[in-house]
């Protein structure tokens, strides 16, 4: 009786500390539960991910010292916290596991500046993917971060440490952010928001932020590094029969093509005959050979590098490394050929449901990788329809098992696949984060110490730890025992 009654009073307090705040911020910004409709709010794109519990409120501050002054709030009084984006995440990192505040940062969606000199834009979190991309453009730049869920907010890629296409040239969200501000659990404002490339002073605190989820703090506006917009791009399909011959076209493409490279995304046979025959395309280059590698080089001079990138295809082809290859000759081209990686269409008509898997392993040993997961995988499921592709290049593969009938649990298959990745020292996730659905297996790829040291970072910056409770980390169970 004693707990319940503590459990009531508890419960009590919340209630009346979240009125009086919505009274202070306006029922504009703050909607109470129980009975929201949660809609947008309670999951993302992960198959995985648990139905969204319901919210104790839904917060939708429009400036930074609202952010703040929720923060407050909630730490004081212990109420958890899940931030969100645009939720189109894949690794349920912004759905609410128990009951807690939602804050989106859907309303801070100001561009604040671009400074062509110093090559940033400093945007609020809110800003989407898309509306960066189009206003760099329009001042003659280019930011080059790009991935099929280009709805998704700057804020939430900075916090997942999104990866995308072009990470082989210029690296992942981490390499893309200059500065930032972030609000700690306490409504601390911390802001960083430098704009030079070279800042030693003391330790980089931004990178606290880039990639923890938002268990460390609320990212609520970004510098970001911008690149001059290219003036040429070169787009080839290319088959080849193996993987070794996969990594021999990567090598003549980096010493033919030097820093111009952008993408190397490679597809295997299956993949490929769904997004071109199975979408009722017609194929570029016929189907029966071993992989086929979609390429783009991004250059400074039309003429010139279209005439290099035709080259170094040419000398592959010449010395047998390529079995065949198309160059586009058009941008339209370009586009068709990357609409079969892309190929979304074909997945909701023939491989829906699907379970994705986002994982990396050294490049040179993807080939390999790839032929012992799909191994162990059909010894426990011979029929299962598995497809892979990734951005080769830098280690990431990406898997998407079919869920039908005959298919296993899930968990079953995470078991598996996380299981071939720690046998080969990669990681569980490649670009798309932990949240809730990897958290589990984060000890494959993180050693007892490290996930230590994640535990002290937490502990310091979130000492009540509101922040997205349940992400990331996976449950401490000598703390568990303890209590």
């Amino acid at each position: 009786m004693q707990h319940e009654a503590l459990v009531a009073e508890t419960a009590a307090g919340i209630s009346a500390a979240l009125e009086a705040l919505r009274f202070e911020l306006g029922g504009d910004v703050l909607q109470l539960g129980p009975g929201l409709d949660l809609g947008r709010h309670g999951k993302d794109y992960a198959l995985r991910s648990p139905p969204g519990a319901a919210p104790l409120a839904i917060a939708r501050p429009g400036d930074i010292a609202q952010v703040a002054q929720i923060l407050r709030c909630c730490n004081a009084h212990r109420i958890p916290v899940v931030p969100q984006g645009g939720m189109t995440g894949l690794a349920g990192g912004a759905v609410p596991l128990a009951p807690a505040l939602l804050l989106s940062l859907e309303r801070l969606r100001s561009i604040e500046e671009i400074d062509a000199d110093a090559g940033t834009m400093t945007v609020q979190a809110g800003v989407t993917l898309a509306e960066v991309q189009a206003a760099a453009d329009a001042h003659g730049l280019f930011f080059p971060l790009d991935l099929g869920g280009r709805s998704a907010q700057i804020g939430g890629n900075a916090a997942t440490n999104a990866g995308g296409n072009r990470v082989v040239r210029y690296g992942m969200m981490r390499a893309l952010v200059l500065g930032l501000e972030a609000v700690l659990a306490d409504g601390s404002v911390i802001s960083s928001l430098g704009k030079v490339l070279k800042n030693n002073a003391g330790y980089d605190l931004k990178q606290l932020f880039i990639g923890s989820e938002g268990t460390l703090g609320v990212i609520t506006r970004l510098v970001l590094r911008l690149q001059p917009k290219p003036a040429s791009t070169a787009t080839a399909l290319c088959a080849v029969e193996s993987y070794a011959d996969a990594l021999a076209l990567l090598q003549r493409l980096r010493a033919g093509l030097g820093g111009q490279l952008a993408a190397f995304e490679l597809m295997w046979p299956a993949f490929y005959h769904l997004a071109t025959t199975l979408a009722e395309r017609q194929p570029p280059i016929a189907g029966g050979h071993g992989l086929y590698v979609l390429v783009e080089a991004l250059g400074s001079d039309a003429e010139r590098d279209a005439a290099q990138f035709e080259a170094v295809i040419a000398t592959a082809l010449e010395a047998g490394v390529v079995a065949d290859a198309v160059i586009a000759q058009s941008g339209a081209q370009a586009r068709s050929l990357w609409e079969i990686r892309e190929g979304s269409g074909a997945f909701r008509k023939h491989h829906s449901p699907q379970l994705p898997f986002d994982v990396s392993v050294p490049t040179s040993e993807i080939g390999a990788f790839v032929a012992d997961c799909d191994a162990r995988l059909r010894v426990r499921w011979p029929a299962a329809k598995i497809l892979y592709l990734g951005h080769a290049a830098d280690g990431n593969i990406h898997i998407s098992i079919k869920l039908d009938a005959q298919a296993g649990s899930a968990r079953d298959m995470d078991d598996v696949v996380y299981a071939a990745v720690r046998d080969w020292k990669g990681s569980v996730s490649g670009e798309h984060g932990i949240g809730a659905c990897k958290r589990d297996y984060l000890g494959h790829s993180r050693s007892d110490a490290e996930i230590r040291l994640m535990r002290t970072v937490k502990a310091a910056l979130d000492p009540r730890g509101i922040l997205n409770p349940g992400k990331v980390l996976p449950p401490d169970d000598a703390a568990i025992a303890d209590a």
